[in-house]
């Protein structure tokens, strides 16, 4: 008793829509803020960048 599920032209583009508009930018704002993040905190550890 093996179903396989296709998906109709309306349930793939509900999947696309899903993610280029909502999960793609989730991500990317993850990251980047992630990112932002770990540099602020280095540079609470280690001080401000810059000369001696």
């Amino acid at each position: 008793m093996n179903k396989q599920r296709s998906f109709g032209k309306k349930e793939e583009l509900k999947g696309f829509l899903f993610l280029t508009v909502v999960l793609a930018p989730a991500v990317s704002i993850a990251l980047v803020g992630g990112y932002g993040l770990a540099i602020w905190i280095y540079q609470i550890l280690a001080g401000p960048p810059g000369g001696s």
